[in-house]
């Protein structure tokens, strides 16, 4: 099992903190994000309307709503899927590993939104790198040799174990 990281959960605290504009409740981060309505707050900060608004009602069945409203907004947002959590995963501090994880790929995944300015976290997506070729490049590339998968055979001077006298 992967070991509880308190460096990254506190990033995700204050990123979390940062884009909702409301201090979390409570003593740990679960507590402080259980309801949904922190994550529903931050996610709609990086792209305004990509989920409902968060009901704040006590209810245990609106709470979870809500944290599976913020991850519907993540997949929208790019978050890829094996970043995304369960929602008992938050609500029954289940697995705040993987709640952590999905804060930070969102924190990257924000950076790619167009017009977010906001606070970072997490890494930049890499931009596609798409290389085009002409007909001509493409044969010269094919006609070139490129030794792979031949050894040192056919190497001047690269015998192992030669003896000169």
């Amino acid at each position: 099992a992967a070991k509880f990281d308190a460096g990254l959960e506190a990033n995700c605290k204050a990123f979390i903190e940062a884009l909702s504009g409301a201090p979390l409740q409570g003593d740990t981060l679960q507590e402080g994000l259980k309801d949904g309505v922190a994550l529903v707050n931050a996610i709609n900060a990086i792209s305004p309307g990509i989920c409902p608004k968060p009901s704040t009602g006590k209810m245990a069945f609106k709470q979870m709503e809500n944290i599976a409203n913020y991850t519907e907004g993540c997949k929208k947002l790019g978050v890829p899927t094996p970043s995304l959590f369960q929602t008992v995963a938050l609500y029954e501090n289940k697995d705040m590993i993987a709640v952590c994880t999905n804060i930070q790929a969102l924190g990257s995944a924000a950076q790619k939104v167009p017009g977010y300015s906001g606070p970072k976290l997490g890494a930049k997506v890499a931009d596609a790198n798409v290389r085009t070729f002409t007909e001509e490049q493409r044969i010269a590339g094919a006609a070139t040799q490129t030794f792979l998968g031949k050894g040192s055979t056919g190497t001047e001077g690269a015998k192992m174990g030669a003896h000169i006298d």
